[in-house]
């Protein structure tokens, strides 16, 4: 049985086997950086989201925006675990030019400073493959209408 959400009485639903799961910056940020705020958070969730067998999912914006951060902030022995040890097993959608502009008409329509590029673009491509689970630690998903892992 899924263990409840924090501050809530409702279990959390993790996807199923083969269920697709999309990646989000700020929860594999976080599992790199165990000095974030949620970094155990973000580090539990994760072995449980692999040990589930879901497939997991991101985009080529969510590579380049945490491979930036990653680098900057940890330096290149954390991107090289990225590449080595994460991206072999996650799907990389490529975005193109119709889902960047979709997103991009979905920001400048928002006008919200918080709203980034990278997130109207994850929204977009779960939207059209289906997704309902997002391991993130990003409001925006919630408010979206996604299930966020850890949650």
């Amino acid at each position: 049985m899924n263990a409840p959400a924090e501050g809530s009485s409702l279990p959390i639903s993790w996807p199923g086997v083969g269920e697709p799961c999309f990646l989000d910056t700020s929860a594999l940020y976080s599992a790199f950086d165990r000095a974030q705020t949620r970094g155990a958070d973000a580090v539990a969730a994760w072995e449980r989201l692999v040990r589930s067998d879901a497939a997991l999912l991101t985009s080529n914006y969510v590579v380049l925006e945490l491979t930036t951060l990653l680098q900057r902030r940890l330096g290149f022995e954390a991107v090289t675990a990225f590449q080595d040890f994460v991206l072999p097993w996650v799907e990389v959608a490529w975005v193109d030019a119709g889902l960047h502009d979709g997103a991009l008409a979905v920001v400048l329509a928002a006008q919200r400073r918080s709203l980034s590029l990278v997130d109207a673009v994850s929204f977009g491509l779960m939207r059209s493959r289906r997704v309902r689970h997002a391991f993130t630690l990003d409001g925006h998903f919630a408010e979206q209408g996604f299930i966020c892992l850890p949650g």
